[in-house]
């Protein structure tokens, strides 16, 4: 009897807990937005989160009918005010992702080749619906703590399978355009080979000893956007514009594809499909269980020097809300965006000097800085040293968490719906979304760590610090363990691209238990598998979930 009145007194608690801890620092989460860091954080989240979730929403577009960009923006709009304003955790964001187009365009493939095919918007709408319901009873039975056992391994797995992801939509953008003739297409390759060098560049010197910090700041926050409507500007320049090369397709303003009133009827859904989407809707569920709290994991990263607290139980809640409502009015689904978790937080990070006491245990690797956080004015003291003792590297001391940024990126969607700045999104050329998947794609795999991994095993030894972790650790363990994620890799790459791709979203989340039950009884020692893989968050941010592995 006393299990089942401890069962019962755990209903909810996870929400609960997540609202409690977050409530207190509600009003500081907008007078915190008060920094300059918020400006260039907003803009490079909107350029790398709306038109990349177009891009992969074309083929979604081209083959069902049933969206189109108006879709796209409507969904990220209503993530962004979501989460911003109600959310835990506003660092997390959401919006249209490849895995749910992918989901959308396999429903829509199944549903055609039925001898009497349903609505298809109904159909998806119950298949929302399901999900939705799921969602909401995961989160009141605290499920998300499950989320204890996804360390970087799954992450990184996950992660790097996203990267190839955006790598291989960029390809495929650049493929279609043949169909608009050679020249078209190829001034398209040049467009996007152009955004992804000038990204790079910015990014290169940004990182260098040139030019003045605040100039190198500049190229780190705008770099990427600047090439992006360079690029752009370059389709329309001397002969390049008589090539007429492929852009973007838009429709009217605030109007949904092919004139469909907003509301959804789904309810209007014959019986026995209603039943035939409950499956679908697992599947939903658990593609977002995965990819939404990794998101959020991801941009809360140890990494990170946060302060606030997080809340995975109450935005899972509100993601079974957002689910429910792109369901009733015809859009994708949006989650949490995996590339772009760590940009959004690494834009808003306020660098500075580490303590004279912490300086060694930072560079050691043993401990971060001493921050002592003003709340109230979202203002950080950091040490500082005298002129004449050599100033150490600056290391992140804070981020500025707020909800600003993303509510205004959230916006920006709503407004680039009005008729004027659909016209101007519509100049934009395919050849350049492409060049910004592969931007993206490569940035995310050179910070991955299976990448890392990868790269020390062809390092040469005599040129690798003597502290570098990776050394403690067997070369024969070190393949051990990048050769089972490659494989993890490799099957939900080959899945994702057959027939039964639907069912990609139950091989991610296998990576949780082959790392929790198989790889411990593989011949590793307890020290190489602590240096081979960790907590993706810190402890502070894994409270919410009951600590880590």
């Amino acid at each position: 009897m006393g299990k089942i009145r401890s069962c019962l007194a755990s209903v909810g608690a996870g929400i609960f807990h997540d609202v409690k801890a977050r409530l207190p620092w509600y009003l500081s989460d907008w007078t915190d937005a008060w920094n300059y860091r918020v400006v260039p954080a907003a803009a490079l989240i909107f350029f790398s989160n709306v038109l990349p979730g177009i891009a992969f929403s074309l083929d979604l577009i081209e083959t069902t009918n049933q969206y189109g960009i108006a879709e796209v923006l409507v969904s990220t709009f209503m993530a962004a005010l979501v989460f911003s304003v109600f959310g835990a955790q506003p660092l997390t964001i959401a919006g249209v992702t490849g895995p749910i187009t992918v989901f959308n365009k396999t429903i829509y493939n199944i549903l055609a080749n039925q001898p009497d095919p349903p609505n298809y918007l109904h159909f998806i709408g119950w298949v929302y619906l399901w999900a939705a319901v799921i969602h909401w009873v995961t989160a009141v039975l605290n499920w998300c703590n499950f989320l204890k056992y996804v360390t970087l391994f799954s992450c990184d797995t996950f992660g790097f399978y996203v990267s190839w992801i955006y790598l291989q939509y960029g390809v495929q953008v650049i493929t279609r355009q043949f169909s608009g003739g050679f020249v078209s297409a190829a001034v398209g390759i040049i467009l996007a080979i152009l955004m992804v060098l000038t990204s790079f560049i910015f990014q290169s010197l940004s990182q260098r000893p040139y030019f003045h910090r605040i100039i190198r700041q500049f190229f780190a926050d705008y770099g990427m956007p600047i090439s992006l409507v360079a690029a752009s500007a370059m389709a329309y320049w001397g002969r390049f514009h008589s090539a007429d090369v492929v852009t973007l397709p838009v429709g009217g303003a605030f109007q949904a594809a092919n004139g469909r009133p907003w509301l959804v009827k789904f309810w209007e859904l014959d019986g026995k499909w209603v039943g035939i989407a409950l499956p679908f809707g697992i599947i939903l569920w658990i593609l977002f269980f995965f990819d939404h709290n990794v998101s959020s994991l991801i941009a809360q990263g140890s990494q990170f020097p946060l302060r606030k607290p997080p809340g995975f139980h109450y935005d899972f809640f509100l993601l079974g809300i957002t689910t429910f409502i792109a369901g009733l009015i015809g859009v994708p689904a949006p989650n949490g965006l995996i590339p772009q978790a760590p940009i959004h937080t690494t834009a808003l990070l306020v660098m500075g000097l580490p303590t004279r006491d912490n300086e060694e245990d930072y560079v050691a690797g043993r401990g971060g800085p001493v921050v002592t956080p003003r709340t109230e004015k979202g203002q950080y003291e950091v040490s500082a040293y005298p002129n004449d003792i050599p100033h150490p590297k600056q290391i992140p001391v804070a981020v500025v968490e707020q909800r600003l940024s993303n509510l205004v990126q959230g916006a920006l969607c709503l407004i680039l719906l009005t008729g004027p700045l659909l016209h101007v999104l519509g100049l934009i050329p395919r050849g350049v979304i492409a060049g910004l998947f592969w931007f993206m794609g490569a940035d995310a795999l050179q910070g991955n760590g299976i990448t890392r991994k990868l790269l020390y095993l062809i390092r040469d030894k005599s040129l690798t610090a003597a502290d570098e972790p990776l050394r403690k650790v067997r070369t024969s363990r070190l393949l051990l363990f990048v050769g089972i994620q490659l494989v993890g890799f490799g099957v939900t790459f080959a899945v994702t691209q057959t027939a039964v791709a639907i069912a990609f979203p139950v091989v991610i989340l296998l990576l949780v238990p082959v790392r929790t039950l198989l790889v411990p009884r593989l011949p590793f020692t307890p020290a190489e598998l602590s240096i081979l893989d960790g907590p993706t968050a810190s402890l502070h941010t894994m409270e919410s979930v009951g600590g880590s592995l």
